[in-house]
């Protein structure tokens, strides 16, 4: 078995990578800019006796996604593709501009459609229990928007109905599915008076570890045959309490 993980070397996409690894699947590591990160993770995969190569590819550039899934398929057929990596960021409306606009949606939307429409062929031929699997990450911001995160939360509304409309498309030979977190990894640069103010809203009261998205990804991939076209909120109940305030 093998997956591809895009933004493995940092974060979520380091956590899922590792689990997947345990879960017994070699490991295509696509990275951006952090490529210590991802030979750490290759490291410590190969320990576990993976095989893994790390790619490197600028998921702005329509090219880079198009040569990202030839390498890939040249090591071989792919049973999962995980779509982790994003562009976050706080602007205020009238600060957005064009290129950033841009940006954010050819990364977060844009990249995974690239990339999906790319290794379907591929997943589509994986002996995956259910079939192949794609997950995308998602975020509870494309449900319910903050102010201040207009096209960040665009994109990622963007990468939630592309699950559903690929699942339905690429069915029955590939499961589409999207794990949305919610307050898991707080910048680094947020301040503590924001972090208690959000993690008020938080039924369980904490936040989120980055093993919590991996877990409900590596469930999508290797548990849930009979599941697509969902969207798991791995989020410590948080949509649910801003809808029932809402109520």
């Amino acid at each position: 078995m093998r997956a591809l993980i895009t933004g493995a070397g940092v974060r979520l996409g380091r956590a899922t990578a590792l689990q997947l690894a345990q879960a017994g699947f070699d490991l295509t590591l696509h990275v951006h800019r952090s490529r210590d990160g991802a030979e750490a993770v290759a490291a410590e995969a190969r320990a576990l006796g993976r095989r893994v190569e790390i790619l490197q590819a600028d998921l702005s550039s329509a090219e880079d996604c198009a040569r990202l899934a030839a390498e890939a398929l040249a090591s071989g057929p792919l049973d999962a593709l995980v779509n982790n990596a994003a562009l976050y960021e706080r602007r205020a409306l009238a600060e957005i501009t064009l290129a950033e606009w841009e940006q954010m949606l050819a990364v977060n939307t844009r990249a995974p459609f690239l990339l999906i429409q790319a290794l379907a062929p591929s997943l589509a031929q994986s002996t995956l229990t259910g079939g192949g699997a794609v997950v995308n990450i998602g975020d509870i911001g494309g449900e319910r928007p903050e102010p201040g995160f207009a096209h960040y939360s665009v994109s990622k509304a963007g990468i939630l109905m592309l699950t559903r409309c690929l699942a339905a498309e690429l069915a029955p030979r590939v499961r589409v599915n999207a794990v949305s977190p919610g307050a898991v990894l707080f910048p680094v640069e947020m301040p503590a008076a924001e972090r208690a103010t959000i993690l008020s809203t938080v039924p369980l009261a904490r936040e989120g570890r980055a093993e919590d998205i991996a877990a409900a990804v590596v469930f999508l991939i290797t548990q849930a045959p009979y599941v697509t076209g969902h969207t798991l909120n791995v989020d410590g109940g948080r949509l649910v309490s801003q809808l029932s305030r809402e109520g």
